[in-house]
């Protein structure tokens, strides 16, 4: 969906229509978190603080934002997607794999399909998506990207290869700016880059990413469409009043954003064995510490002094604290799949090199 959040506020308040908006909070706190294309034109995006979103665009809207509005009409969405298949995969409210290989009304070109699917969100819900077709969920998620808003792009198993040079670097899915970084460092700045990348160096710098990066780069992506989710974290951040250095008042704001994270676990039946700790300073540079346990992590016992080890790792005397969080991932369930999907890795990968 393109501009989602905003593009409902705009719909449901014809007032908004032709204006810079963000759904978000105003205050000098507050943060964006999502923006119309009218306000992007300035600049201003998501997760953009609230006080530089306006400075970029001081004519610029805020609208308070409303979950249960957005998910209700995410469900319509998936109304439309379950005319058509019922293999698909949540990604957010707003975004979805879908497999159309065997679709419910057997139209040959999944082309045709994108362009159904579109004058539906249309016409019954007054919104406006975007649709990328490909063969493989990599390039299905760069080409819906491709051409939005209003966009429909199809790429073609003979134009990967070509389509993928031209891209740049930050585009390839698992490339944040950390990692763009380091590849301009290496000289990767674009497709063409990591493809001319051998698969040794790319797993020399990057881990088991590398493996990731250089299939992407040839358009290799093996990852089926998976109706069934299985929830691999939750997690819950608080962004202070006031920026804090003193270690009393971060010891007593990491307690209760640990204090609502064992809630959420409670509410959500949920356990993993990772904590990350997420702390962003006053100049909204940010840094993450990890710890995993054999032991699952559920209780306020359980995480709270663990939680307490990582924020010993960071150095915060000089630099003020903006915002905490807190993250337990790695749950059992995606352990079993994780094991499940390198076994038919290897099996694939064994197929093909008897081929």
């Amino acid at each position: 969906m393109d501009a989602f959040y905003a593009s409902v506020e705009q719909r449901d308040n014809p007032e908004l229509r032709g204006k810079p908006i963000a759904v978000g909070h105003a205050e000098k706190r507050g943060v964006v978190a999502a923006s119309s294309y009218e306000a992007r034109k300035y600049g201003v995006r998501s997760a953009m603080s609230s006080l530089k979103a306006k400075q970029l665009c001081p004519q610029l809207i805020f609208v308070p934002g409303r979950r249960n509005v957005y998910k209700q009409v995410s469900e319509q969405v998936h109304e439309i997607f379950h005319r058509y298949t019922d293999v698909i995969e949540p990604l957010s409210l707003d975004e979805a794999f879908l497999d159309v290989t065997v679709n419910k009304p057997g139209i040959p070109l999944a082309v045709d399909i994108a362009k159904e699917i579109k004058r539906s969100i249309r016409e019954e819900l007054n919104l406006v998506a975007s649709a990328g077709v490909s063969y493989n969920k990599f390039l299905a998620k760069v080409a819906s990207d491709y051409r939005k808003p209003d966009g429909l792009c199809t790429i073609h198993p003979d134009q990967a290869y070509e389509f993928i040079a031209q891209l740049p670097i930050e585009t390839f899915w698992g490339v944040g700016p950390v990692t763009a970084q380091k590849m301009h460092a290496l000289g990767i700045h674009k497709g063409y880059d990591l493809q001319k990348c051998p698969l040794d160096m790319l797993v020399r710098q990057f881990g088991k990413a590398g493996q990731l990066y250089y299939d992407f780069a040839r358009g290799i992506d093996l990852r089926p469409v998976e109706t069934e989710y299985i929830r691999k974290s939750v997690g819950c951040e608080c962004t202070l009043d006031k920026d804090i250095t003193k270690p009393s008042s971060v010891i007593i704001e990491l307690y209760h954003v640990a204090v609502e994270l064992t809630e959420r676990l409670k509410r959500n039946h949920f356990s993993g064995n990772t904590l990350t700790l997420k702390i962003k300073f006053y100049d909204f540079t940010q840094i993450t510490r990890s710890l995993t346990q054999e032991k699952e992590l559920q209780t306020l016992d359980d995480i709270l002094p663990l939680a307490k080890q990582l924020l010993k790792e960071v150095d915060y005397s000089i630099r003020p604290i903006r915002l905490i969080g807190l993250t337990v991932s790695h749950p059992k369930e995606e352990q079993e799949e994780t094991n499940k999907h390198i076994q038919l890795w290897k099996q694939l990968e064994l197929e093909f090199r008897e081929w």
